[in-house]
């Protein structure tokens, strides 16, 4: 079975590929899809620039489907935002993966970064650095690109795994018959 996991944002949108290889999960791929605002550069309308964005990401993402056959697709909830503009951004990318998930027929989950941090460090607000570091602890540094938005970014998408493989009912049924075939 292989999962992606999700650190979504329209800027720095971290990912993982995992895969349980003799019970063990391991990382197969992983990386950060980055967009930038180019609405000034272009002359175009913000919200015109909004939608390049997140077809970017769209894109990415339908690419790596291809890439891996993936089965299952975990997320952090985006939550929070300072401004109305964040806000929307936040209702697009959830909704982005949301339908990602449906027009692919995988199930998908849903994390609180909160949770996820408290379930990896046994708090609710930890640091990029010390989750970037337990994750490091627990899956190795394969995944680490030495570029500290996409690092943190990954990490992130990894706390939500871990989350997820010791929480989610469905995800441990789905594996444990995967298992015995």
């Amino acid at each position: 079975m292989k999962i992606l996991t999700n650190d979504p944002s329209i800027t720095a949108w971290g990912w993982a590929v995992l895969e349980f290889i003799n019970g063990v999960p391991k990382i197969i791929d992983s990386g950060c899809i980055k967009t930038a605002s180019e609405s000034k550069a272009r002359r175009t309308r913000k919200s015109d620039d909004r939608v390049r964005r997140l077809e970017e990401i769209s894109r990415e993402l339908q690419n790596l489907h291809l890439k891996h056959q993936l089965d299952w697709v975990l997320s952090e909830l985006p939550h929070g935002s300072q401004n109305a503009s964040a806000a929307v951004m936040i209702g697009a990318v959830a909704g982005l993966v949301s339908c990602y998930a449906v027009v692919n027929e995988l199930p998908i989950e849903w994390y609180s970064e909160g949770d996820a941090k408290k379930h990896l460090l046994g708090k609710r607000s930890a640091t990029k650095k010390e989750t970037q570091n337990c994750i490091i602890k627990q899956y190795g540094k394969a995944w680490v690109t030495g570029t500290k938005y996409k690092d943190e970014a990954i990490a992130d998408a990894l706390a939500v795994f871990h989350i997820a493989k010791d929480n989610s009912p469905a995800l441990k049924h789905s594996y444990n018959l995967s298992r015995t075939r």
